[in-house]
């Protein structure tokens, strides 16, 4: 028998709660509260106390949050940036973007995630700095691409679209180094209903260039009487948005929970097939926790099994 699970329930995603969302977006909406009003400095204070770090800068969404971090970097043109070569396509295009080069390397077959030893191999007189995408929820071995790091004067970004809540040695992913980016696109784990992101960082000045950029430049959060500092652009956090999140991000360590007990339900149900790799078992030992975006597999007979042969 074939059952055919979708990979994300759009309306049952809103029919969850669909009492308390309504009443969020009515409330915000009956207030005006629209372009940067008090939801989404709530969200942005209840963020950077989730992840551990200074400052959250709510943003569009996660791939204009890494652009602007990039820009905000004050990269030399035509630098070099070490990236997974498994990863959305949203990394590297930022990169391109901000005038840099895309060096992409092979993953390590263990955890599916970019190899240290392959990234230090990758590195040249032209490198700058270092983005691991935590892919699927899962954190990249960040205590050696750090090492590395500082052994070759290197800045380490992290592209944490995929691992909101995910951690390596205790540490957040998104918050181990200079800065880190969400997405909260609907399929993520804290998704919105519509586009969203944010960047994270203990950088002071890398926040302040941030918050300019995403609103023109400006120097402030208002509309009217804006002094424009630097070049920006406007990729605002949506009110409305920031409002769900910060309403969903209260109950997001239960969501967490719930798929990592299903992710231990697959890995009781699949460990017996000899045809399929899984990804590594729900721990908490310190080490890795996982919040399992998705539950990926790796097989030889990929295009039979995806039609159910």
């Amino acid at each position: 028998m074939t059952i055919n699970v979708p990979f994300f329930d759009w309306a049952g995603y809103y029919r969850e709660r669909s009492g308390e969302f309504a009443a969020i977006m009515d409330e915000t909406a009956s207030r005006g509260g629209f372009i940067l009003q008090r939801d989404v400095e709530e969200f942005e204070q209840s963020l950077a106390q989730f992840v551990g770090v200074k400052h959250a800068i709510g943003l569009s969404d996660g791939t204009n949050a890494i652009l602007l971090g990039l820009r905000a970097s004050a990269l030399p043109a035509g630098g070099e940036v070490i990236i997974p070569s498994h990863s959305f396509i949203a990394a590297a295009q930022s990169i391109h973007h901000a005038g840099l080069v895309n060096v992409p390397v092979e993953l390590d077959e263990h955890d599916w995630l970019v190899d240290p030893p392959a990234i230090e191999r990758a590195i040249t007189p032209k490198t700058v700095a270092i983005m691991p995408v935590h892919v699927n929820g899962r954190a990249c071995q960040m205590p050696a691409i750090l090492d590395m790091a500082e052994r070759h004067g290197l800045k380490v970004f992290e592209d944490s679209a995929q691992a909101a809540g995910a951690k390596v040695g205790g540490k957040p992913a998104g918050g181990i180094g200079q800065w880190g980016t969400y997405s909260f696109y609907p399929s993520k784990t804290l998704g919105c209903f519509g586009d969203a992101g944010a960047l994270v960082t203990n950088d002071d000045e890398i926040a302040e260039k941030v918050r300019k950029m995403r609103n023109h430049g400006a120097n402030r959060d208002k509309v009217i009487n804006l002094s424009i500092d630097i070049w920006g652009t406007n990729c605002r956090l949506d009110n409305i948005q920031a409002a769900i999140l910060n309403y969903k991000l209260t109950y997001y360590p239960q969501a967490i929970a719930r798929r990592r007990e299903i992710a231990s339900q697959y890995h009781e149900a699949f460990s017996g097939i000899p045809a399929l790799r899984l990804p590594p078992p729900p721990v908490d030992d310190g080490t890795y926790f996982d919040i399992y975006q998705n539950y990926e597999l790796c097989t030889e007979r990929r295009d039979a099994l995806q039609r159910g042969i």
